[in-house]
């Protein structure tokens, strides 16, 4: 598939998943405000308990993806949309006054959770490429008063950051979408000064796709058909020159993809992982 289409696909997926994140939490503001002489959603008349509810991934789906609920909510719960397949900064090791970048941002979920690792004295950089996305990471950044954290708008091909400035990059099921993988490798090399690692959630093939997998649009913006494998993962972080490539199946892969695509068969071809590696010191 043509990768300008590929682009516009993701960016028309992604933008309107952002849109309808914004109009929910309108609608629950104006919704769960104190009941007025009118009847509405929240008032005696309707029980609250799913007009009211803006919750997406839900405790649960956290906590399968290694997110614990105490530090969830330390950021805002619009930050979380459900997106992500894993939780990279489980892997990333972040230490104070790193700056860390992460890769299809969205609504600011993992860049918040980092810049409460990195403190005041670090930095998070948030790249994403859908205006709706970035709109909504903005607000929630102000919500929050997370003044380390800013958000740019680029493609994780071509990054608007400058080469050698970044620590760790991390990302969340974001990589499967791009149409060009190594790009992406070699542009993340690019940034990372020497020794900066690269931890990453994401979605990988175990096995090749059937063609009309591939060529699912849906399945495409649902982070399922531009899974790459294993072995071509590690093949592309090592030509961009990464090393210590280490690409894990996580156990609760099968359970994810269930929740994904219930009835279907996709757990015997996509997994998630995580994808680790490092830029040597002297390149």
């Amino acid at each position: 598939m043509d990768k300008d289409k590929v682009h516009e696909l993701v960016r028309k997926r992604y933008g309107q998943t952002a849109k309808e994140a914004q109009a929910q939490e309108a609608h629950s503001e104006s919704c769960c405000t104190p009941p007025s002489a009118e009847p509405s959603c929240c008032g005696p008349t309707t029980p609250p308990t799913s007009c009211c509810d803006t919750a997406v991934g839900g405790p649960g789906l956290d906590e399968l993806l290694g997110y614990d609920a105490e530090t969830m909510d330390s950021i805002p719960a619009e930050a979380n949309l459900g997106l992500g397949c894993g939780n990279p900064g489980a892997i990333a090791a972040l230490q104070e006054g790193e700056t860390v970048l992460d890769l299809g941002s969205g609504a600011g979920i993992d860049c918040f959770l980092s810049a409460r690792k990195v403190g005041a004295s670090g930095k998070v950089i948030g790249v994403d490429m859908t205006d709706d996305m970035l709109n909504l990471a903005r607000q929630n950044a102000a919500k929050g008063d997370f003044d380390n954290v800013e958000f740019r708008k680029g493609q994780i091909e071509s990054m608007p950051v400058e080469d050698g400035q970044v620590d760790v990059i991390i990302s969340n099921c974001v990589v499967n979408l791009s149409p060009d993988k190594p790009a992406v490798y070699r542009d993340a090399f690019r940034v990372l000064r020497p020794g900066g690692r690269l931890a990453i959630s994401d979605i990988v093939a175990t096995a090749e796709l059937p063609p009309e997998v591939r060529a699912d649009e849906k399945l495409l913006t649902g982070c399922v058909a531009g899974a790459e494998t294993i072995a071509n993962q590690e093949s592309w972080l090592a030509q961009a020159g990464f090393h210590q490539i280490r690409i894990t199946p996580k156990e609760f892969s099968g359970k994810l993809m269930k929740e994904w695509a219930p009835g279907t068969s996709l757990a015997d071809y996509v997994v998630s992982a995580t994808i680790e590696a490092v830029k040597p010191l002297e390149t």
